[in-house]
């Protein structure tokens, strides 16, 4: 593979904490052992294809302002394949693992069906070349489902059966193509899956197509061969009002209501997870708990600003955070950490991408060591078990079996008078001993 769009860029190295390079990872060694895995294996860095590579910085008030001397600005085929070189020149440089796509971010979009599918096998073919060459591997695959003004009134809860129609049609091409690249998971992420108004909308359908659509996709997946993990992103809204995935609780209502529990897991993004009402920790716990956390999209949002802001994460905290619940279940594979974010508009430069990422991958190595320090010191868990030591024995021991009914809670309570005094629960401090930390 030619290195012509990123010529003053070396591969990225690890030079430690004191270097004072911009151009290398100060905590991101891949080969460090963290927990019994590397790095690299441990945390999996995907870097995304629409934000990365089709990103323009446009706004509601401005035209796009990005400086990408390889592309061309058209919706060619040829510009998509020489799209594709500078893409994986930047992976393979940055020394990430995994990329991730959208069908229409690698290929542009035909007239018709199959002219799209035409466009997308010819653009898959350089992706697998690039591969080959660079080693460089999909994390995973997805379908754009929102963009084109077919898909208005969504795409598997349309009110249109064609829509729905052309909607399978097209995963169901993302899907062989995401088998064909080796791809490990494929993504649904519900764009326009929910409703503005309940005056014209049948909800209980809506979800009964979704879930229809979601077993044909798994049956197609079988019996191609593809074993790789599905994954559903909760968002709550954006660009709908009421989206059906509106997070990590309502995606698994969802999945368990409609039989889809053993076939799908989450990809939880910490920008969603905020326009949620929740903590990014919140969400990866609620899923871990239930057996769904399967992958996660490394950004953040800014908190003066109500919309998906999707900017690269830079907050320790957060991916100290993060870390403490994705080592808990000991890792994401076959899942990993993509980087689902952009540059500013402002951050024209092409080299303004190696910064981005070099600083996301840092920050969720510092994250990921500390959040093992704290784990290996017991300072959090030894608080909380401790904390409900009072069911480990007795009448809490009871409970938690099922061997005691209301009324021998009752005859308990008669009996004692009055609860054992409450201790405190020493949030002040916890946060001071994670500050230690940090």
């Amino acid at each position: 593979m030619s290195q012509q769009h990123f010529p003053d860029v070396p591969k990225i190295q690890f030079e430690g904490p004191k270097s004072k390079n911009p151009l290398a990872f100060k905590h991101y060694n891949p080969d460090e052992v963290v927990e019994g895995q590397k790095l690299r294996d441990l945390l999996r860095f995907s870097v995304c294809y629409w934000h990365t590579f089709r990103g323009t910085g446009s706004d509601p008030f401005g035209p796009g302002t990005m400086l990408r001397p390889w592309d061309d600005g058209s919706n060619s085929v040829e510009n998509a394949v020489k799209r594709v070189g500078a893409a994986f020149e930047f992976i393979s440089k940055l020394g990430a693992p995994f990329y991730c796509f959208h069908d229409r971010d690698v290929a542009p979009e035909g007239e018709t069906l199959a002219e799209s599918n035409k466009n997308l096998d010819a653009v898959a073919k350089a992706l697998a070349e690039a591969q080959a060459s660079t080693g460089v591997k999909l994390l995973w695959g997805t379908a754009n489902l929102f963009s084109n003004p077919r898909f208005m009134h969504g795409a598997a809860t349309s009110c249109n059966a064609d829509v729905f129609a052309y909607a399978a049609a097209q995963v169901k091409k993302a899907i062989e193509v995401t088998h064909q690249l080796g791809g490990e998971n494929y993504v649904f992420w519900g764009g326009r899956e929910g409703y503005m108004n309940l005056y014209n909308t049948d909800m209980k359908r809506e979800l009964d197509h979704l879930a229809k659509f979601m077993h044909l996709a798994a049956d197609h997946a079988k019996s191609i061969g593809f074993k790789g993990q599905f994954l559903f992103e909760p968002k709550p809204k954006e660009p709908t009002k009421h989206q059906y995935d509106f997070d990590a609780a309502a995606c698994l209502n969802f999945l368990r209501a409609y039989g889809l529990l053993d076939k799908v897991k989450l990809n939880i993004e910490t920008n969603h997870a905020t326009l949620a009402g929740h903590t990014m920790q919140h969400e990866l716990e609620y899923a871990r708990i239930q057996g769904v956390l399967g992958s996660i999209d490394a950004n953040t949002g800014d908190l003066l600003l109500g919309w998906d802001t999707d900017q690269f994460p830079t907050d320790i905290y957060l991916t100290t955070q993060c870390m403490l619940v994705i080592l808990q279940q000991g890792g994401l594979k076959p899942g990993g950490v993509n980087f689902d974010a952009k540059v500013r508009r402002e951050s024209f430069e092409p080299l303004d991408l190696f910064h981005a990422h070099i600083g996301g991958m840092d920050t969720f190595a510092r994250g990921t060591k500390i959040a093992a320090a704290i784990r290996r010191d017991g300072v959090l868990t030894n608080f909380v078990k401790n904390r409900y030591r009072s069911f480990d024995t007795g009448i809490g021991q009871k409970i938690e079996a099922g061997t005691v009914t209301f009324a021998d809670l009752e005859k308990y309570m008669l009996e004692k008078g009055n609860p054992t005094p409450n201790e405190s629960g020493r949030q002040e401090m916890l946060e001071n001993i994670v500050n230690d930390y940090l």
